[in-house]
């Protein structure tokens, strides 16, 4: 029937270098075994201390069985309370990228040092039924500074770090981090990502420093010196200094496709050489800690591979340290649960990162080892790792988080001689790669337009990990003495008694000098992203929206000089943005210090260069969409620019016109696919309504609509892969997948199409619910009552809507909703999949 409410109407307008192979080798010897002999040596500076080992030996015949399960076993803030540690004796809490004290991701500094304070307090409470005292360690993502902290000090994540080149840097970038995050109570880091990646499509590619190892080689002994400071000295592993953790063993850079938590199928050469290169550099730097990847390698997850834990890294490889595992991975070895995962302890796993699973897992194991079906000795081993580390990082001897150094001195966090090291890391990371007519550097006494949804936007420039898992959601309020790229650039120009005018969304300014500047500085890029949310298809930047261009286009086509600052966590292919700019700067993800990208392409006041371009590729850069993997030395190499590429104000280079044409439609806008594991697929995006309040959803974790309807993520097979929608009952409200613009359906392919739906009934519906395609002119509706209410509450369904039940011709040449699901009474429901299934 036709849908008459007016309710739907919301949505119906609206440098060379020689490397040894061609390739990464794949498809051979398909068996994932590890030959250990093969691989390098390592040493740590640390060394088995006979004190500290005999410490250990007697700590561990003092333990109750319940305590050595629990030294196993690590639980996340957002699913444990203090409380629970007076039950269980756990050995270590960590804070997700969504978890925070009360939830809030903008909690205050000192929440976060008190709730350190209230877990110690209450773990010193547990009953531990004679068993010796044993403190817990706090682990947090803290991976381009203590990025969980309002306030802190953001640096560039690594991708940008890579293009410095600069490993000394690395080694001030781990202190300061270090420093931080013992302000806050914390003992322990899940950083540095030391991932070579080799496919871009991958959503954590930000979080590699390059494609190639030498980078990542020459980074690893600075950052883990840094953070954890140098094996012998008295700091190491306590005052400034925190606990590392090399991530992810091993090979998750080079999955097939770049999927997350994908499959690696290269050769164990590759796998050795190109994967693992930073490894033997970790421990031999006294690194504490390894993170198992959650990937596959020839099929076989690595927190179960005993062949790549135990007999290399542990064995040839000498690391006298824990094994940590990832957000609750061990589920996802084949055999085991998120609650009874014993293969993976036996294949070398020392503490599993138990995330919400915590206390199943712990009832279970000790059920298990009561009943004689753990292996003692390897358990005894997995505690001896734990309780070495903890034992050298002084934790016995520490008293309360907020008794230690540097505890509680939040003008610790953000300072200016930390910002300072920030701003230079900014600086040396900006790529130049056009610079046609030597536009750049501007002089700042001069009318300056700097538009974009980046220019003004330290949420988007610091990308993913930041304050929040995805980093989205943020606004400039949440980032107290940084400076968004707008604020830098305006306080240089006036200063120099120029004017710098922030242009919102390329509309037009009643300010005529608005129209006719000395320069336009446009600030454009990828929206924050994390792990498998960042996942692509090609590399074609924001197929199908040609908004930035557009605003490009528009400066250029007046005869403005136009300079293209581009934030990114890959190299994309943006031919038209780079042709529609006379200068374009790979600025990758900065971080909290926009300002120092004013250093750079603004001159000093006598028109003499601040500071030059120092940053080089560490990554390729694609010369079409598809046009990957793309790594220096592979056969047939031919990027657009070159691994090690980058240009100087010395350079007269000047880039002729680039191919506007993409092959085989890349980017062709996405009509098929609508929403996957927890997230909207661009063009598409979430929008809750209410009779009273429409929203966009941007918080990657969910929102509400005026108490009516609400949305949060949840996970399924992985963390926030689905999205939990609750209807109040409280008047009517729907949950859309709806465009910014609208979308042209009406492709004869199309026609015999249906819309197919994952979905789990969580609560059923108190009255009808009903499905619609939204268009400009109107909507058409059916209804799922029957469909829905039939279902058993928890059960995972897949239904279908035949589009021609929704829409025919000429009207699904406008959609502007691809599904609408309202009511107006109570209901739950959980969704994992919308997408056009073509018949």
């Amino acid at each position: 029937m036709r849908h008459s409410s007016l309710f739907l109407a919301c949505f119906l307008v609206a440098v060379p270098l020689v490397v040894s192979r061609g390739q990464d080798s794949v498809g051979l010897a398909q068996d994932s075994v590890v030959h250990p002999d093969r691989w390098p040596t390592a040493r740590s500076p640390i060394g088995l201390d006979d004190a500290i080992e005999t410490r250990i030996g007697e700590l561990i015949g003092k333990m109750t069985l319940r305590q050595k399960v629990g030294q196993v076993i690590q639980a996340d803030i957002g699913s444990i309370q203090p409380d629970d540690l007076k039950t269980y004796p756990l050995g270590s809490i960590l804070n997700g990228g969504n978890s925070a004290p009360g939830g809030n991701n903008r909690a205050a500094a000192k929440d976060w040092l008190l709730l350190a304070d209230a877990f110690y307090n209450a773990s010193r409470e547990c009953d531990l039924q004679g068993g010796p005292f044993i403190p817990l360690l706090w682990g947090t993502d803290a991976v381009h500074g203590h990025n969980n902290i309002v306030g802190a000090t953001y640096f560039p994540h690594n991708i940008g770090l890579g293009a410095t080149r600069n490993p000394a840097l690395l080694r001030k970038i781990g202190e300061i981090t270090a420093r931080e995050i013992r302000v806050t109570g914390q003992e322990w880091t899940f950083a540095p990502t030391i991932a070579v990646v080799r496919d871009d499509r991958w959503g954590r590619t930000y979080e590699g420093y390059a494609e190639h190892p030498e980078v990542t080689a020459s980074y690893t002994g600075e950052l883990i010196e840094g953070i954890q400071g140098v094996a012998g000295d008295p700091s190491f592993l306590q005052g400034e200094h925190v606990i590392a953790t090399a991530k992810h063993f091993v090979g998750d850079g080079g999955t097939t496709g770049g999927k997350d938590q994908g499959n690696n199928q290269m050769s164990e050469e590759d796998l050795r050489d190109l994967q693992a290169a930073g490894y033997p550099v970790a421990i031999n730097h006294g690194v504490q800690c390894v993170m198992a990847s959650f990937s596959e390698w020839q099929g076989k997850r690595l927190h179960g591979h005993k062949g790549l834990l135990t007999d290399v890294l542990k064995g040839r490889m000498g690391f006298d340290g824990f094994i940590v595992g990832d957000w609750n991975a061990h589920a996802q070895v084949p055999g085991c649960t998120a609650t009874d995962a014993l293969p993976v302890l036996e294949a070398g796993l020392d503490m599993y990162m138990a995330a919400d699973s915590w206390r199943g897992l712990f009832e279970t194991m000790l059920r298990q080892a009561e009943s004689g079906d753990v292996d003692m000795a390897r358990l005894d081993d997995a505690v001896r790792r734990i309780l070495r580390v903890k034992l050298r990082a002084g934790l016995f001897e520490a008293d309360s988080p907020s008794s230690r150094p540097l505890a509680g001195k939040f003008d610790e966090l953000g300072k200016p001689e930390h910002r300072a090291v920030a701003r230079q890391a900014v600086r040396e990371s900006l790529v130049l790669l056009k610079n046609n007519g030597g536009v750049l550097p501007l002089r700042p006494n001069a009318t300056i337009v700097v538009a974009g949804d980046g220019a003004d936007n330290i949420g988007k420039q610091s990308g993913g990990w930041t304050l929040s898992w995805q980093g989205t959601g943020n606004s400039n309020d949440d980032f107290p003495g940084g400076t968004s790229i707008y604020e830098g650039i305006r306080r240089q120009v006036r200063a120099a008694g120029g004017r710098a005018i922030l242009v919102g969304d390329g509309k037009p300014v009643a300010d005529s000098s608005a129209m006719k500047p000395a320069a336009a500085i446009i600030v454009f890029g990828e929206d924050p992203y994390a792990e498998f949310q960042g996942d692509v298809e090609t590399l074609a930047y924001k197929p199908g929206d040609d908004k930035d261009y557009r605003l490009l286009k528009s400066y250029s086509d007046r005869g403005v000089p136009t300079i293209a600052v581009f934030l990114t966590g890959r190299p994309l292919w943006v031919n038209r943005e780079i042709n529609a700019s006379d200068a374009f700067v790979a600025a990758w993800l900065p971080g909290s210090e926009g300002i120092g990208v004013a250093d750079v392409l603004l001159a000093d006041r006598q028109g003499q260069v601040q500071y030059d371009f120092k940053g080089k590729l560490s990554y390729s850069w694609p010369r079409t969409p598809m046009q990957t993997p793309l790594n220096v030395g592979q056969a047939e190499y031919d990027p657009l620019f070159a691994y090690g590429y980058g240009l100087t104000y010395s350079d007269s280079t000047t880039l002729p016109q680039l191919s506007e044409q993409a092959s085989g439609g890349e980017t062709a806008l996405n009509l098929t696919r609508y929403f996957d594991r927890g997230r909207a697929i661009p063009p598409w995006r979430i929008v809750l309504a209410s009779e009273a309040e429409r929203m966009v959803l941007t918080e990657t974790r969910g929102g509400t609509a005026n108490d009516a309807i609400r949305v949060v993520s949840a996970d399924e097979s992985a963390q926030e892969d689905i999205r939990t929608i609750t209807w109040t009952g409280k008047g009517q409200a729907s949950f859309a997948l709806a465009a910014e613009n609208p979308v042209d359906l009406s492709a004869p392919e199309f026609a015999s199409a249906s819309i197919k739906i994952r979905l789990r009934v969580d609560t059923p519906p108190s009255s009808d619910v009903t499905f619609a395609l939204a268009t400009s002119g109107g909507s058409k509706s059916v209804s799922l009552g029957e469909r829905i209410s039939g279902q058993q509450p928890g059960v995972w369904q897949e239904l279908s809507v035949p589009v021609a039940n929704l829409g025919t011709g000429d009207a699904l040449k406008s959609v502007t909703a691809a599904m609408v699901i309202q009511t107006s009474g109570t209901f739950k429901m959980s969704l994992a999949k919308v997408q056009l299934d073509l018949l």
